[in-house]
This record gives C-alpha cells, sequence and structure tokens, in this order.
C-alpha cells in the first residue's frame, strides 16, 4: 500500500511540474488581473466586476504582448518584451520548486540551489514558448527558404 501511495506522489508531482511548465508564460498576465481585479474589488466593484476586470486585464496583457512581440522588430526591444513575461515566471518557479523541496530536504543551502535552478528551467522554458523559438531573428524580414 505504501508503494502505491509514493507512485501516486511521485505522479502529482510530475503532474504539477508539467502545469508549472505549461502555464509559466501566463504568469505576468495573471499577476496583472489579480492586481486590476483588486482594484476593482476595493472601488467597490463587486465580485461580476473582479471577474471582468481581472480577466479582460489578464487577456489584454497577454493579447498586447504578443501582439507587440510580432510587430517589434529591434533584437533588444523583443528580448525586453519577452523578459517582461519572462521574469515573472522565473519567480514563479522558484517559488513553486521551494515549496517542493522545502519538505523534502532539511539543507537551507541546498533548497535555495534546487530552487534558483527551478528558477532557470522554468525561465528558459517561458522565454521558449514566448518567443516561439525567434527572439533572435528579426521580424518582417525575409524568409532564405522559397
Amino acid at each position: 500500500m505504501i508503494f502505491i501511495g509514493i507512485l501516486l506522489g511521485i505522479a502529482t508531482i510530475a503532474f504539477l511540474c508539467w502545469q508549472l511548465f505549461a502555464l509559466a508564460v501566463f504568469a505576468l498576465p495573471l499577476f496583472a488581473g489579480i492586481t486590476a481585479g483588486t482594484w476593482a474589488y476595493g472601488t467597490g466593484g463587486g465580485w461580476l466586476g473582479v471577474l471582468v476586470v481581472g480577466l479582460a486585464a489578464a487577456g489584454l496583457t497577454y493579447g498586447l504582448g504578443q501582439f507587440l512581440f510580432a510587430i517589434v522588430s529591434p533584437i533588444w526591444a523583443r528580448l525586453m518584451i519577452a523578459a517582461a513575461f519572462v521574469v515573472p515566471a522565473a519567480a514563479a518557479g522558484f517559488h513553486a520548486t521551494h515549496g517542493i523541496v522545502k519538505h523534502t530536504m532539511p539543507s537551507h543551502t541546498w533548497q535555495m540551489v534546487f530552487s534558483i535552478l527551478g528558477a532557470g528551467v522554468v525561465g528558459i522554458v517561458a522565454f521558449v514558448r514566448i518567443t516561439g523559438r525567434k527572439a533572435l531573428r528579426p521580424s518582417g524580414g525575409h524568409s532564405s527558404a522559397h
């Protein structure tokens, strides 16, 4: 019976890590939506106002980021737009990894080492997803393959 519990624990951690990687790109829109929703609630918007304003802010943040990334051609500007999405994703990766490892290892030093590694991995995955592997190529250029 304990063997099944261990397998289910490993499966749960694997599933949560997969979800973290899949949703890392949406960390900035999530933060924007929560901030806007909190503002709407604080100004008397009610629960419906919180949902509408929060979802609209999150959607606009993600859409604006994708739009800007598609039309901006200087590499430095594209990297700055990507960094706006990658930094919150890496922060979320750090805290998610730290939440897991603090229960599995007693050494604070090793907890920080694994948390920083987790932040780096999640940041890289978010960068690849947000850029679509096109961050270092200028947009609007001619394709070499005709």
